[in-house]
């Protein structure tokens, strides 16, 4: 049975690393720290691509990306949501939109979230308007509020392509 519409949810958790830079959505943003992760370790993208794998019940990140296999180290995660759209075209579908919230204490995004739109909607090959990005703090509670990690979390609406 082909479905019309299908929705799937991401998570994502890295530590904060001081050796590291901060990638989020695709950009380098101002930081005296960064990410820990075998790729790059924009969380953000990574918990979208897990939305969007979800969606078609195609497992997650790990099972496409995984950080046992060395040609991943270090990658771009943009050209890890290239490889998930790519995907998800394969299987007949195409995102209709995603939300997503970054959870950080700092820095504030807010002044870099058109660019990371703009970023993700390229790769994508969508339209900004079809991305969404929120960020919050975790009010000082928690691993994210004691500035030990981030977290990210999306959803991605698919619509099965017309033939």
């Amino acid at each position: 049975m082909s479905q019309q519409f299908r929705i799937g949810f991401g998570y994502d958790v890295h530590k904060i690393s001081r050796e590291r830079i901060l990638v989020l959505g695709g950009i380098v943003i101002p930081s005296e720290f960064g990410l820990e992760g075998h790729s790059d370790a924009d969380v953000l993208l990574h918990a979208m691509c897990d939305a969007m794998l979800g969606a078609l019940a195609l497992g997650d990140i790990g099972k496409h990306f995984p950080n046992t296999n060395i040609e991943f180290k270090d990658i771009d995660s943009k050209i890890l949501l290239e490889k998930t759209n790519e995907l998800i075209n394969r299987f007949g579908y195409e995102i209709g939109n995603i939300d997503s919230t970054l959870v950080m204490e700092r820095p504030k995004i807010l002044p870099y979230v058109n660019k990371m739109r703009e970023e993700i909607a390229g790769v994508l090959k969508i339209d900004t308007n079809q991305i969404s990005i929120k960020a919050t703090t975790s009010e000082k509670m928690g691993f994210v509020g004691r500035e030990e990690g981030a977290a990210a979390y999306a959803v991605a609406l698919l619509n099965k392509k017309e033939n």
